[in-house]
């Protein structure tokens, strides 16, 4: 039985008024009407570009931690990320409204879409210790990666600016990114005492089950556990590469010999003749330094999820 969120503490959340596809105004005002319903002192501060939301998240945890209150996230994984980033090892209550695209940290949670259900939960859910990975000292929530994965990332973000934030957008976005021959990546993978080389197309490493789960992938009831998983694709040329999403698609792709899949709790990944490596965390592409570390935190986090009777349920 986990403790319940405390129920007087103030909220301080940060919202990007840019993440979905509803109207800003109208998700803070739901938000506010559930708050003000319940008598919850809160602050919100509303993010309209990606760049300003670290800031933000810095002087909510800072007030969170003078008042003894719990820090909000309102966004997409890129959102929840960015806040997450700053509330790790704060011991502060943490609490998100997923409203992005596909949303898989709060889904993963049982963390309603809806807004109205989601705010429910934060005045009357459940705390929860919950995983983080690490790359490095960069925090993911759903996954990080190199290579090809990153390249699709920023297609996405370019096509997204242009044609609108849907899933229909993303996927296709992704298709057509995929009709060109993948990079090739040399990496020397050390999770123990053996170091291996691979060539590979790209490298996913998941801390999200449901997304393990909806390719066929045996390791999601390894990640959460105190596990992480490596996901590499061997890849060659744009066939072999649509024969690699046509399983993913299949929820088969455990039968690809394309693909390398395992756990690990921690991970060193050394690209061949490389200063820097785009990385992406959550969908957010940043620049590292080799060697890349992964590792999993365990009980990184404090969550507020729904309660065991279910309220806030989508």
């Amino acid at each position: 039985m986990f403790p319940k969120a405390p129920f007087n503490a103030p909220i301080f959340m940060v919202m990007n008024a840019g993440s979905g596809d509803r109207d800003a105004d109208s998700r803070a005002q739901v938000i506010d009407e559930v708050l003000l319903r319940a008598g919850r002192t809160f602050r919100m501060w509303r993010v309209a570009k990606s760049a300003g939301l670290a800031d933000a998240a810095r002087e909510a945890v800072r007030e969170a931690r003078q008042r003894n209150g719990i820090v909000v996230a309102a966004g997409g994984d890129g959102t929840i990320n960015a806040v997450a980033q700053e509330v790790l090892g704060t011991g502060c209550p943490f609490g998100v409204l997923p409203q992005g695209t596909f949303n898989y940290f709060g889904r993963s949670h049982g963390i309603p879409v809806d807004t109205a259900q989601a705010a429910e939960v934060l005045v009357r859910g459940t705390l929860r210790p919950v995983q983080v990975g690490l790359v490095n000292d960069k925090v993911f929530l759903v996954n990080a990666s190199v290579g090809l994965y990153p390249r699709i990332l920023e297609k996405r973000e370019v096509h997204k600016r242009k044609f609108g934030r849907t899933k229909l957008v993303a996927l296709l976005s992704a298709f057509v990114t995929l009709l060109t021959p993948p990079p090739q990546l040399v990496l020397t993978l050390q999770d123990g005492e053996t170091p291996s080389m691979l060539h590979i197309a790209t490298l996913l490493v998941e801390n999200n089950p449901l997304q393990l789960e909806q390719v066929g992938l045996p390791e999601a009831d390894a990640v959460q556990g105190g596990e992480l998983a490596a996901v590499a694709v061997k890849a060659r040329g744009v066939v072999q590469m649509l024969g690699v999403l046509a399983l993913a698609a299949l929820r088969r792709l455990r039968d690809s010999e394309m693909v390398i899949s395992f756990p690990f709790a921690r991970l060193t990944v050394q690209p061949l003749r490389r200063r820097r490596i785009k990385v992406a965390t959550d969908g957010e592409i940043t620049w590292q330094v080799p060697p890349l570390v992964f590792k999993a935190v365990p009980h990184g986090l404090l969550l507020i999820v729904p309660d065991n009777e279910g309220e806030g349920e989508s």
